[in-house]
């Protein structure tokens, strides 16, 4: 077992139950919310190419310092 499988050993699957009556594709809209909800959708992108550390690591701070502005900016 390699590390990639033991990060999603934890996970529960995401599961959405159509009401009686309810059309399918509201449940799918639902489905889509709780999967953007929970982040499955962002991990599974991310996941899909191996990163080395130092592009996740400049990634990472790259955001940081874009939401740190964007907080000072509505901050005053």
């Amino acid at each position: 077992m390699g590390p990639e499988s033991q990060s999603f050993n934890y996970l529960m699957p995401v599961e959405v139950k159509i009401k009686k009556g309810e059309p399918v594709e509201r449940a799918l809209r639902r489905l889509k919310k709780r999967l953007d909800r929970e982040g499955v959708i962002r991990d599974v992108r991310a996941k899909r190419y191996f990163e080395k550390p130092s592009v996740t690591k400049r990634r990472r701070i790259k955001m940081a310092v874009f939401n740190n502005m964007v907080r000072l900016k509505y901050e005053h």
